[in-house]
């Protein structure tokens, strides 16, 4: 098993090899958590250098390290077409390259610009790769404030055993929306396309972390460099 800073390196592997995929001109999704954290760092290293790109942060906290680091940005409103996001995952299903993501609490907005990404590049250390969906993540689903325990039974319905989540101060989390999350544990996933298309049905629930058929390849930090994952055609 790898060490937490094994885990950085090879995710700063990833996020480095990511950063040199990009050209002037581009406009690029930049994704939240730590991998695309490091990401946007390396991102901005770059357009010191003199690549001149635009930004689409997909978090608050994201918009503020490009701004932090000189990255110029921009809305979905002033560019309906990103030519690349890059993001993170918590967890990659081998062959179909569907996804969990949404651990730090920003999936819908993250999900927004990967469906309006021409190219959605995912970036990841091996520990996140899992043969079926739901082996070691839960599903975060973010629901509106108003009837969230009513939305919450719905989702017990489903066998998805929803819990709050917390903010560090033990008050519920508020994405950056201004919506709870529940997050679920399913365990394995059987068919992650029917799952999302059940919890899509469900009155209250504004998005979830299952990322079905939208990532394009998956770049895996490891000891030798780059491993290239690209999504098996159906």
């Amino acid at each position: 098993m790898s060490t937490s800073n094994e885990q950085d390196h090879l995710k700063q592997v990833a996020a480095d090899w990511s950063a040199e995929q990009l050209r002037d001109g581009m406009i690029v999704g930049l994704g939240s958590g730590s991998t695309s954290a490091m990401a946007v760092d390396a991102i901005g290293k770059r357009v010191k250098e003199g690549l001149r790109i635009i930004g689409i942060p997909t978090s608050e906290q994201t918009a503020e390290q490009a701004e932090r680091l000189g990255i110029p940005l921009a809305t979905l409103g002033e560019y309906q077409e990103i030519d690349i996001a890059i993001d993170g995952a918590d967890e990659v299903e081998l062959g179909t390259l569907n996804l969990i993501k949404g651990g730090g609490g920003n999936q819908l907005r993250e999900k927004i610009v990967a469906a309006a990404s021409k190219q959605f590049l995912v970036i990841v250390d091996q520990s996140k790769l899992v043969h079926r969906l739901g082996e070691k993540a839960k599903v975060p689903v973010e629901v509106a404030q108003f009837g969230w325990q009513a939305t919450a039974r719905a989702l017990e319905k489903l066998a998805g055993h929803p819990g709050l989540r917390k903010a560090k101060s033990g008050e519920p989390f508020i994405t950056d929306g201004g919506n709870y999350i529940l997050d679920c544990a399913f365990g394995p996933i059987p068919s992650p396309a029917d799952l999302a298309d059940q919890l899509d049905s469900v009155t209250g629930v504004l998005e979830h972390g299952l990322f079905i058929g939208m990532a394009g390849e998956v770049a895996i930090g490891g000891p030798e460099g780059v491993k290239l994952l690209r999504r098996r055609s159906s």
